[in-house]
């Protein structure tokens, strides 16, 4: 069956003040996290200026996939999928239906497989497509592009970038520290999303020519005992800082849109860690609508599409 349209999906956040405590209550919902955690997340929302900029961010991702579906002869509408705001992946599917579309491309915005960012995806779609019955459209997945030399080009652009910010004199003995969101481990080790995270920050070092890299987690919650993914970046940064390098780029190659995980927990914690330590701190922007990026989502959509 031919596709009709693209669901991108993204994770979503709140997008006033008074959205972020029932947003993060909703993530939240049946995990062990303490109250004191919650507020402080709350804050740091609020510290970014009271809203996340993930959702706007979705949907320029989503105009410039268009845009380049349109460009190579595939002209697709791109509908936005939600997990957590608005709108929802069940408002997406019912929209896409309610257009008499019988099929679509799905596309996660998210680059390394676990359960949170793949299956919790896929399950909220499967429950759309059941209580739609006979309308709901099919929906097709697009395969993993962690690896792909677009994504990988895409970060490598915004590391060099970032490099650049640093005197001339420093860049080349600069370590490039790449992070990913952290999960529990027992999330993880069923999962390539260890290795997956790996491979894409082996391969975008690769392609800047740097031996000077390392793998970091970030933004960890749940519950305290329960063991995450390590180390955490800010330990990092110390390790670093005591093993005598003298700047770090930060590279978030598992994030590709800002929200409060890089805005709050890298731009503000971690620099301030880092400037601690006495290290030389710059971050990559995220790759967002890079062309390279964008391209190579329309080039994994229309090769589901065959």
């Amino acid at each position: 069956m031919a596709a009709g349209a693209v669901l991108l999906m993204a994770f979503g956040g709140p997008t006033r003040p008074e959205e972020i405590r029932p947003f993060l209550a909703q993530v939240l919902e049946g995990r062990a996290v303490p109250t004191e955690r919650i507020e402080e997340v709350a804050r740091h929302y609020e510290a970014i200026g009271g809203r996340s900029p993930l959702n706007d961010l979705t949907f320029r991702q989503a105009a410039a996939l268009e845009a380049a579906l349109a460009a190579a002869g595939t002209p697709l509408p791109v509908h936005v999928g939600l997990r957590h705001s608005t709108p929802s992946l069940a408002a997406a599917v019912w929209t896409m239906a309610e257009a008499g579309i019988r099929s679509a491309i799905g596309v996660i915005l998210a680059p390394h497989a676990t359960e949170a960012s793949r299956e919790r995806y896929t399950r909220e779609v499967d429950a759309a497509q059941a209580a739609l019955g006979a309308r709901a459209p099919h929906v097709r997945y697009v395969p993993s592009w962690h690896t792909h030399p677009g994504f990988v080009g895409a970060v490598a652009d915004a590391a060099a970038e970032a490099l650049a910010a640093l005197p001339a004199e420093r860049r080349e003995g600069a370590t490039l520290l790449f992070t990913a969101h952290s999960v529990p481990v027992a999330m993880a080790e069923p999962s390539p999303y260890v290795a997956e995270v790996a491979a894409s920050a082996g391969a975008v070092a690769a392609r800047l020519g740097s031996t000077r890299w390392e793998v970091a987690y970030q933004s960890r919650s749940g519950h305290p005992h329960e063991p995450w993914l390590e180390p955490d970046v800010n330990d990092a940064l110390r390790a670093l800082a005591a093993a005598g390098a003298r700047d770090v780029v930060v590279v978030p190659v598992g994030f590709v849109s800002d929200h409060v995980e890089v805005l709050y927990d890298l731009d503000v914690t971690a620099r301030a860690t880092a400037r601690a330590a006495g290290l030389g701190f710059v971050r990559a922007r995220t790759v967002t609508d890079h062309p390279g990026f964008i391209a190579m989502l329309a080039e994994r959509v229309r090769e589901t599409m065959g």
